[in-house]
This record gives structure tokens, C-alpha cells and sequence, in this order.
């Protein structure tokens, strides 16, 4: 897999936007940990489905890619999983116990809920929060990338 991390340049209402959606992949990260520890046991497919029932629960949470809730809900989940690695390993020292999070500072989208323009410089937001068009700044030339 092949990860390229570019600076996004757009206006000021877009990237309050992005607070909003990257806020909102927090909450679901938070609420899929509470979700978890109020039912120990759970496996990431009861996550999934949880997710599913918040966006309904919560429309602003609808908003958000439902991939982007996926991947914000796996992020608890495999926090958990490494606690438990750590403890079964007796690594010495804490064993970094899931904790909620308060400042997050991404969201993560994987193959849904974006478009790359045709010419590879533009990405837009296609999700409900419609962020926009954001110009890509970066240091390579995305034309040489499936």
C-alpha cells in the first residue's frame, strides 16, 4: 500500500468544514471505544454495524463517508487489539490502555467519499459535509499513480 500525504489549500469556510469532519471521525472513534468497553467481547464486525446505527442515530454523523466512520472505527478497535498484544507479550512498562481521544487531527478516507480531478491537482470532498474543490500541494507528481 502506498500512502502520499499532500497539504490541501482551499479558503477558510473549507477548512472549518474539515474541523467539522475530522470532529466528527473523532466522535466516532470515541463512541466505537465506550461501545466497546461497555460490551467486552465485541469483534470489529459489531463495530461496523454499530457505526451504521449511529449515523442514524446522529445525522451530522451521516454526513461523514461511511467508509471514513469505518476506518475511524477501526482505529479503536485495533487500539484494543495492541493493548491486548502488549499485555499477552508482558511488555514491561504501561501497556497503553485505549483511551478516548480529544484532539484528533485527521480523517481518514480510503477509496470512497473523494475525487481526484482529471489533471491530478484538485481533490474534491463528495461526502455530505461538501467541503469542495482543495488544491494539492505536494512534492510528487501524482500523473506517475493508478
Amino acid at each position: 500500500m502506498i500512502a502520499l500525504e499532500y497539504k490541501l489549500k482551499g479558503k477558510a469556510q473549507q477548512y472549518r468544514i474539515i474541523d467539522d469532519m475530522i470532529r466528527t471521525a473523532q466522535f466516532v472513534r470515541n463512541k466505537a471505544l465506550r461501545y466497546w468497553i461497555d460490551n467486552q467481547g465485541v469483534k470489529l464486525i459489531d463495530i461496523y454495524k454499530q457505526c451504521a446505527i449511529m449515523a442514524k442515530e446522529f445525522e451530522w454523523a451521516r454526513k461523514l463517508n461511511s467508509m471514513a466512520r469505518q476506518a475511524s472505527a477501526e482505529r479503536a478497535i485495533f487500539a484494543v487489539q495492541r493493548f491486548f498484544a502488549n499485555c499477552k507479550a508482558k511488555k514491561p512498562g504501561k501497556k497503553g490502555y485505549p483511551q478516548f481521544k480529544k484532539h484528533t487531527r485527521s480523517v481518514e478516507y480510503k477509496t470512497s467519499g473523494w475525487k481526484l480531478s482529471a489533471d491530478k491537482r484538485c481533490l474534491t470532498f463528495t461526502d455530505g459535509f461538501a467541503a469542495g474543490t482543495f488544491k494539492l500541494v505536494g512534492s510528487r507528481d501524482l500523473h506517475f499513480y493508478a
